[in-house]
């Protein structure tokens, strides 16, 4: 049975794919702008949120190139940060039915900071605490001592080594319904 399958439920661990579209490179120089969510062995049980941007952050023209989501499409259709954060908070709570979350990603470190600084600013505390699997580091884990640099755990050596037909599209759902994909592949290796 593959790794995956087997991932613990109701008590144990509920791994998160999450990714993140911002405005800027920190929580301090830019606005989350969109999360995207999965259960990383159930991708259809999904959660999308796009935010309004915080009045006074700076606005940055490339990311908005890279995530094409502009700030009048998020003036109308964007959720206050706290009514986003506490829907997400909401899903996740029902998805992990009562075991703990653990956040997943595809550099860890950049979606986890803007998750967590959004949970404690507008909904007063973070489910996912510190806990989080980054899925480069996975990779390098796994593959040593072949892959022996940081900068061999891009994302196109990680998708020839796991081919995958979830395209990397910059839209936060996409994205973490292709991270779940990697990160069961990567489980399921011998």
């Amino acid at each position: 049975m593959p790794y995956h399958a087997r991932m613990p439920r109701h008590g144990g661990e509920a791994w998160i794919s999450v990714d993140v579209e911002a405005s800027g490179p920190t929580p301090g120089t830019g606005s989350l702008v969109a999360i995207g969510a999965c259960p990383v062995d159930r991708p259809e049980a999904s959660f999308y949120v796009e935010l309004q941007e915080i009045p006074g952050m700076p606005w940055g023209t490339e990311e908005e190139r890279v995530h094409g989501i502009s700030r009048a499409h998020l003036a109308e259709h964007g959720a206050s940060p706290p009514a986003a954060m506490r829907a997400f908070a909401h899903w996740i709570e029902r998805e992990c039915d009562g075991a703990t979350p653990v956040f997943v990603a595809f550099n860890a470190t950049y979606d986890w900071m803007w998750v967590a600084d959004y949970f404690h600013r507008f909904h007063g505390s973070n489910p996912f605490g510190v806990s989080g699997l980054d899925l480069k580091a996975l990779y390098l884990g796994r593959h040593l001592p072949e892959v022996t640099e940081w900068r061999q755990t891009v994302r196109g050596a990680v998708r020839e080594r796991y081919p995958t037909p979830v395209r990397h599209s910059h839209h936060a759902l996409d994205d973490a319904r292709e991270q779940a994909e990697l990160c069961r592949r990567m489980l399921d290796r011998p």
